[in-house]
């Protein structure tokens, strides 16, 4: 039971509460006027939609103390919520790995780890070829996408774009074994032929990822 980039999936619940899991996703500690604002539903509604939510142990709330009056509720989504979210390992390929790990070395699994992204790189360059930098960055986070990372393109700096991605569909993989994601990054520089950087990561607890991609010179 997943919910997709476009809200789709998790069956069983209503369009609005796979809205709220979408944004909550992407936007985490959003009070309740931004939740329903962005659902098109009344403050009342989203509440109850909330509450069903949290009693089944998907969203937590916290209190944000304001200038005047009282605090400020923000929900965000729980560990829980996770697996309501595209996730491309199964655990049958985590048992895989595993057992790779097992007979061969960590160092086993980073070769096939880095032998997959040369992959998936390979069926990406066609996309990417004869774009700018900020056109393949852009192109990047579509693909990332589709394959389940609700990625998208924050706005440009001095010098750098960055790419944002809300959902980990690797998580388990990763907190098992962190070479995953240095061999995405590695991907990534690859795919942008550029220097790329992560300073936020969801294994580690940040609620995204973030990728900065440097622009301090475009190759001919």
């Amino acid at each position: 039971m997943t919910v997709g980039a476009d809200g789709s999936g998790a069956h069983g619940y209503s369009a609005s509460k796979r809205g709220i899991l979408l944004v909550l996703k992407q936007a985490p500690d959003s009070s309740l006027e931004e939740l329903a604002r962005k659902l098109g539903i009344s403050k009342v509604a989203a509440l109850g939609h909330l509450q069903k939510l949290e009693n089944e142990g998907l969203i937590d709330r916290s209190y944000r103390a304001g200038h005047v009056g009282r605090p400020s509720v923000q929900f965000r989504l729980t560990p829980k919520a996770n697996g309501l979210f595209p996730q491309s390992y199964s655990e049958v390929s985590m048992a895989a790995l595993e057992f790779i790990e097992r007979r061969l070395g960590t160092e086993a699994v980073a070769q096939l780890l880095t032998e997959r992204a040369r992959e998936v790189a390979d069926r990406a360059r066609p996309r990417l070829s004869g774009r700018t930098l900020p056109d393949r960055v852009r192109e990047l986070a579509r693909m990332r996408t589709e394959g389940g990372y609700m990625a998208e393109v924050g706005a440009p700096r001095k010098r750098s774009l960055e790419m944002l991605e809300h959902n980990c569909p690797i998580l388990a993989l990763a907190n098992r074994f962190p070479v995953a994601c240095e061999t995405e990054r590695r991907m990534f520089a690859n795919l942008l032929r550029a220097d790329v950087d992560v300073t936020h990561r969801v294994v580690a607890g940040d609620p995204v990822c973030r990728f900065r991609v440097r622009t301090g010179k475009e190759e001919p």
